[in-house]
């Protein structure tokens, strides 16, 4: 009798350690689309169920945001006036008091409110449902490892993290993160937003550096992940291609920057706390594993791929997602000097690329569909009036570096 009183009480303990010890802290795998971390998370639903949504991993945003649907499915009470809480606009609610990712329950209860935007998710182009914002990340040891796709979050205190620290800046309000850069030898802070598809620099500095540097590549219009959500004015940036970098300990190579307009960085300097030119992006981080350990205040590097990113081999259309999950143009980038594409125009509908449907595909399942090796050729359907076409359309090596321009030519007239 004792003995099986003794092996009950081991096996009560073992299940207790297990149990925790799975939910300290837990990796998932990831799935980078339009250089957005998107990951499965799941909620209990009020029938005693559970239901799995795709979450996006968003530590450049303080703000909770949910899908008018998932808001309904959970049963979520409006917070404010009858006046203030339309379905056909965003609303404030209560926010969800918790979520699951893996085996981790990641607790929201601290949140006061979410954010709840109309229709199925929580924005044009993405498959995200809700987002992990950096009043929720802050809470938590995060890992975000680009090259092998796996995301992971722990108890503070619970995770190894690896590669070089750096000495951030934290907003202790909200979690927002800053590190110091240097840009043609002067220091600036510049958040880190994984968040973000591409990095972004103050608009008054770019034309400085470009007429200060003009053999540095640049172009007008937002192709590839500089496409970020399709907002009319994408279609006029000026983009740049910055031969390097100074971040923390890194040195960040030929980073792809749009243009951070002056209004909008005013709002996003007060927010941060700081005094800051832009955003370091995802595109420029895809060769790191990287570490947010909030509670040490320390930001964690490690490179694990050599090899960067072709990240603006593509079709130069500008797209907007529509909210009946088609996408229309916005623009043509040019490519020396001539339209890349000049038989579309504003306004056309993109139909298919290749064979692949357009309509009702996330951003970076489109643009997966849009990029190859430079001369490649993609059959285009459109829609104009109505009536369909066909368009071939060729893959050009937009924002090429020095040192790559020649052998894209060459690779070019190969084909």
């Amino acid at each position: 009798m004792k003995s099986a009183t003794a092996l009950i009480a081991f096996v009560v303990v073992a299940c207790s350690a297990l149990a925790q010890t799975v939910t300290t802290s837990a990796t998932v795998p990831i799935t980078l689309d339009h250089n957005r971390i998107i990951v499965d998370v799941y909620f209990p639903v009020p029938d005693g169920g559970k239901t799995r949504v795709r979450g996006w991993v968003d530590n450049g945003n303080a703000d909770l945001w949910i899908s008018g649907r998932l808001a309904k499915k959970l049963a979520l009470q409006p917070v404010g006036s009858p006046a203030e809480t339309s379905p056909e606009k965003p609303r404030k609610v209560q926010p969800p008091r918790e979520l699951q990712i893996g085996t981790m329950t990641v607790q929201l209860s601290g949140l006061k409110e979410a954010t709840a935007v109309p229709g199925t998710v929580i924005g044009g182009g993405t498959s995200a449902e809700i987002n992990l914002p950096s009043t929720v990340l802050r809470n938590y040891d995060v890992v975000v490892d680009y090259p092998n796709r796996e995301f992971t979050i722990g108890a503070p205190g619970t995770i190894h993290f690896q590669g070089s620290p750096v000495k951030p800046n934290i907003n202790g309000q909200n979690g927002l993160i800053q590190i110091p850069g240097k840009i043609e030898g002067e220091t600036h802070n510049l958040a880190l937003d994984l968040g973000a598809t591409v990095s972004f620099i103050s608009s008054d500095l770019l034309p400085k550096w470009q007429r200060a540097h003009p053999k540095w590549p640049h172009m007008t219009g937002a192709v590839g992940p500089a496409n970020m959500w399709g907002m009319k004015d994408e279609a006029s940036w000026e983009m740049l291609r910055v031969p390097q970098i100074q971040y923390g300990g890194l040195t960040l190579k030929d980073v792809v920057v749009a243009p951070f307009p002056v209004k909008e960085l005013d709002w996003f300097e007060k927010r941060a706390g700081v005094a800051t030119i832009g955003l370091i992006g995802a595109d420029a981080l895809l060769k790191y594993r990287v570490g947010l350990d909030y509670g040490h205040s320390a930001v964690y590097f490690e490179q694990l791929s050599k090899m960067p990113p072709i990240n603006m081999d593509v079709v130069g259309l500008i797209l907007h997602p529509e909210p009946d999950e088609r996408y229309t143009l916005l623009g043509v980038a040019d490519y020396e000097g001539k339209p890349s594409v000049p038989e579309v125009r504003v306004g056309d509908i993109l139909v298919s690329v290749d064979g692949g449907r357009a309509k009702g595909a996330t951003m970076g399942q489109v643009w997966s569909l849009l990029e190859g090796s430079p001369g490649t050729v993609r059959t285009l359907v459109l829609e104009r009036e109505g009536k369909q076409f066909t368009v071939n359309a060729p893959v050009c090596r937009f924002l090429a570096p020095e040192a790559k321009k020649a052998s894209s030519k060459a690779h070019a007239r190969q084909r």
